[in-house]
């Protein structure tokens, strides 16, 4: 009998040796395989593409965002309103409202199907004949000269998509027309695609271009007009028609050749139709920038949000007062000079803002950007620093001139008054006085003050600062001031409506208050100033506090104040930083600030600012001295020791007494230019 067990097999597999005996010595054919039919592989392939269909889906579902694709679609632009609703500025694209194409004439639609998609009414959003006719005829070019997507096809691409002509994309446009035609109808998809369409000259919608080109609502719109609309967008920079009327006119002749091709229009009516003549709406064309609108715009679109179409937002600018800021500025006789001018309320509600002297020839803003010398403005916080270390303003200061450490700082005109009170050192600017009490109270508080009150920008640590040799923007300093008319700081310049803040913004960064008595004595500081010191150009028929500027050699000019419920800055100088010989803070600026707070207090007219007031020594006593004014006049007479000044000017009577100290330096002549 054979072994049906040889022993190769038996070594490679030991556990057969138990197997079985079979009747004929042979182990039994494997069971025939049973054959896979060919409606199985079908059903395998229907289960693959249901699969990759779902994934498309997904896929479609996390890199497009199909639920918007039922909302409106426009360009994001926003529209700034000043504070009575207004528009003053557009940032972005000039959109029209949206169009109903049920409300159109029938030749509008029928313009745009003709050129652009001329099977829009029976395709599913995907038409095969059109992609066939464009790769032939791409083929035949040699190159990308027409395309084959739908209308529904360009609005999914408008909504959504870039204009790459990648696989990707054209596949994720395919899925979203299929989407678009699913749950909209073919007058809401042509309504939202003729809301969307660019036709060139940053306008978009058709509502929008036909008032733009035509001064026409689109339901006015001629075949004509319509013809050459619809040829627009197909490129509408290189074909808009106030700069190619030639081109956009031949376009349109195109447009009324496919019309008649399609049946939309009888060859009659074709060759009656005449080229679209031009009727630009120039009447409502919002500025794209003013120096306001560049500055509150960021704070505009973080408030809008993601949004698609026009957006409006409220802004703080009150026309009235911007006009007034323009005039007062052109008549100001600048020459070459340059300006800025910030006015606020005392909370930093900005509602008025001049960057310049003109927009156009410099967009470059002069109030938020430039970063200048403030000069003597900056000893508003050198005195507060001075009222917080306990003193008050008729404390005593030599106005003599001192070193500190290696710097000797000077009076402007060289006049040092010798033992003067704390005011008197403000009114009239003494760098000295200023200079020792920076010395005083250490550099670091008064760093802490400018801080305190919202200086951002870097400040020196030595006493020089007290004469205004760190840079700063011209609206924080403004901002600063509005600080003491408020009484608490910080004071945050803001162009939009405040909204509330949250409890973790009040707990980090709370509002204090200044304190009556300090705010009193700030205010003390700042009227003297302007009534009896270097600010006197800049006198109300009511009560106005300030502080006049001047940096070295005449560069910046400045002054800075308040009157009723206004704070405005004012600021005078060259862009390249060179001198000015003769321009003081208590000159142009003052009087641009005055003449602006008169028109805006609806105050009387000011009068003529007063002539420089000579100062001159009677003979007969010398310690008499009669100050004669335009409008004023001063009398200071010496009586036991006691210096009695009594001023008869335009606001009435006003009398100090200060212990005696004979000046070490007769008065100078004119005004201090640094003030």
């Amino acid at each position: 009998m054979i072994d049906p067990f040889p022993d190769e097999l038996r070594r490679a597999a030991p556990d057969l040796t138990s197997a079985p005996a079979y009747a004929d010595g042979l182990p039994p054919a494997p069971p025939a395989k049973p054959r896979t039919s060919k409606w199985r592989w079908f059903m395998r392939g229907v289960a693959a593409l249901i699969v990759l269909f779902v994934l498309a889906v997904a896929w479609l579902a996390v890199t497009a965002p199909l639920s918007k694709s039922l909302e409106p679609i426009a360009p994001p632009s926003v529209t700034l309103l000043a504070s009575d609703g207004t528009p003053i500025a557009r940032h972005g694209a000039i959109i029209g409202p949206p169009v109903d194409v049920a409300k159109l004439p029938a030749h509008v639609p029928e313009a745009f199907m003709a050129i652009e998609d001329r099977r829009f009414r029976t395709h599913w959003g995907v038409d095969p004949r059109g992609i066939v006719r464009a790769a032939w005829n791409n083929a035949r070019a040699g190159g990308v000269v027409e395309g084959g997507s739908t209308i529904t096809q360009q609005l999914a691409k408008l909504a959504f998509l870039s204009s790459d002509r990648t696989t990707g994309r054209k596949a994720r446009e395919a899925l979203i027309a299929f989407w678009l035609e699913a749950w909209l109808t073919k007058d809401e998809i042509l309504s939202r695609y003729l809301s969307a369409a660019y036709f060139g000259d940053n306008v978009y919608g058709l509502s929008a271009a036909a008032k733009h080109y035509f001064s026409k609502a689109p339901e006015d719109l001629t075949i004509a007009q319509a013809a050459m609309l619809a040829g627009l967008v197909k490129a509408p920079s290189r074909l808009a028609p106030t700069s190619n009327l030639e081109g956009a006119r031949e376009r349109q002749a195109l447009v009324v050749g496919a019309m008649a091709d399609a049946g939309f229009l009888s060859e009659a009516e074709a060759e009656a139709v005449r080229p679209a003549r031009l009727k630009v709406n120039r009447t409502d064309q919002l500025p794209t920038g003013t120096y306001f609108a560049d500055w509150v715009m960021p704070m505009a679109r973080e408030a809008a949000g993601p949004a698609y179409g026009d957006t409006r937002v409220a802004t703080t600018l009150d026309r009235d007062l911007q006009r007034l800021a323009v005039r007062v500025v052109n008549r100001a006789g600048l020459n070459k000079a340059q300006v800025a001018l910030v006015a606020m309320r005392p909370d930093g509600t900005v509602v008025a803002m001049l960057g310049g002297k003109d927009y156009k020839k410099s967009p470059f803003n002069r109030a938020t950007q430039a970063k200048r010398q403030p000069g003597s403005t900056f000893k508003l916080f050198v005195y507060l620093a001075a009222l917080r270390a306990g003193k008050t303003p008729e404390d005593m200061i030599a106005d003599e001139p001192i070193t500190i450490a290696d710097w000797s700082p000077k009076n402007d005109g060289g006049v040092y008054r010798g033992e003067i009170s704390l005011r008197r050192a403000f009114s009239a600017s003494s760098n000295v006085a200023a200079a020792q009490l920076t010395n005083e109270v250490g550099p670091a508080a008064v760093a802490r003050a400018a801080r305190d009150l919202g200086v951002t920008t870097p400040i020196g640590s030595d006493a020089t600062i007290a004469l205004g040799t760190s840079e700063m923007t011209l609206i924080e300093l403004t901002a600063a001031y509005a600080a003491v008319a408020a009484g608490q700081y910080p004071v945050r310049a803001h162009g939009l409506p405040p909204q509330d803040r949250s409890l973790w913004q009040r707990l980090r960064d709370p509002d204090r208050s200044m304190g009556a008595e300090v705010q009193e004595d700030m205010k003390t500081f700042l009227r003297a100033a302007v009534d009896r010191g270097t600010a006197h150009e800049a006198r109300l028929p009511v009560p106005a506090y300030g502080k006049t500027g001047t940096t070295q050699d005449y560069r910046d000019a400045l002054f800075v104040g308040f009157a009723g419920d206004l704070v405005v800055g004012v600021w005078v100088g060259n862009d390249d930083n060179s001198p000015n010989p003769g321009l003081a803070g208590g000159t142009v600026p003052a009087r641009i600030w005055r003449d602006f707070m008169t028109g805006a207090l609806d105050l009387a007219p000011a009068r003529a600012a007063p002539r420089e007031e000579p100062e001159v020594e009677l003979e007969d006593d010398p310690a008499n001295l009669f100050v004669i004014g335009n409008d004023s006049i001063r009398i200071e007479t010496d009586l036991e020791g006691l210096n009695l000044n009594l001023g008869i000017g335009p606001n009435g009577f006003d009398v100090q007494a200060e212990p005696d100290a004979p000046p070490t330096a007769p008065p100078a002549p004119q005004p201090p230019p640094g003030g």
